[in-house]
């Protein structure tokens, strides 16, 4: 369905679900706002916010429907910070210029003339259509044409003398990515070990004791063996597995500071004289407010 097609009649808008540009979800359509000159729909009201207790103004420019959904032509974080203005009440001709200078809007060729007068809602979901309230449309026009003229004017001298002046900057953020992986595993290795241990053994060692007289032994002559038994300690090895510690693995955060360096533009804003001569105001000055002497 093409966009002229699906915003003929405001009835259809109501209930939508819009999304942005990059298709996020924003919320659903609550209102539409129509010129209050042509009576074509310009501004739709969604929730958004906690819970959707907000109503945020989106401009229907560039929008297109698709079913049930309402894809815009800005992004969500654009919508969440519009400027914020009452719903169910007529959108006066300043509240709307300020909503087209928050998107980065023109204003129409008939407003801008001055010949618009502001919104008025028109179809929403819980409401009557009030499309047909010719007399009450009629005198919101009347009382905004003076000041939608007075606008258009100022804005266009103010468009005349000032520019705005950009710049880019570095938004400088982190990412996590895997860079690698651990494994902890448990082989067997085979060492020598050596150590010591006292053993002992029994020696043989002849002990001489005269006799003394009258200790009654008998002397006896004739060949005799005598023997005792020789006792030796020695070294007896055997192994066992005992538990001797627990081993883990674990991660720890390190930071550390990079540099990132990386190109950005920006504007210089350049200025001629009354005599022909260029001026430079390389960091966006406002020279206009500079005193000049006179020149000799």
């Amino acid at each position: 369905m093409t966009q002229g097609e699906a915003f003929t009649n405001p009835d259809g808008l109501a209930g939508l679900t819009a999304y942005d540009q990059t298709g996020e979800k924003i919320g659903s359509v609550e209102q539409i706002y129509l010129d209050d000159r042509s009576g074509r729909p310009e501004w739709v009201t969604v929730k958004t916010g906690l819970f959707g207790m907000k109503q945020s103004f989106v401009p229907l420019a560039g929008a297109r429907r698709q079913e049930d959904q309402l894809h815009v032509a800005t992004t969500k974080e654009a919508v969440k910070d519009a400027p914020r203005v009452d719903a169910d009440q007529h959108l006066e001709p300043e509240q709307e210029h300020e909503l087209y200078r928050h998107y980065g809007l023109e204003r129409p060729a008939d407003a801008v003339g001055g010949m618009g007068g502001g919104m008025r809602p028109g179809t929403g979901r819980g409401r009557g259509d009030m499309a047909g309230a010719g007399a009450g449309a009629g005198a919101g026009a009347g009382a905004g044409r003076e000041f939608a003229t007075r606008a258009g004017a100022e804005d266009r001298d103010r468009k005349r003398d000032e520019m705005v002046r950009s710049e880019e900057r570095l938004r400088v953020g982190t990412e996590e990515e895997t860079v690698g992986q651990a494994r902890l595993r448990k082989v067997v290795v085979t060492e020598d070990v050596t150590t010591s241990v006292p053993v002992s053994h029994e020696e043989v060692r002849v002990v001489r004791e005269p006799i003394r007289e009258g200790e009654g032994t008998r002397a006896r002559i004739g060949e005799e063996e005598a023997e005792v038994t020789l006792h030796a300690e020695k070294p007896v090895v055997r192994k066992e597995a005992v538990p001797v510690e627990r081993v883990r693995l674990e991660t720890e955060k390190v930071t550390e500071t990079r540099e990132v360096s990386d190109q950005v533009r920006k504007e210089q804003i350049e200025y001629d004289r009354a005599k022909g001569e260029r001026g430079r105001d390389a960091k966006g000055e406002n020279w206009r407010d500079r005193k000049q002497g006179p020149s000799h």
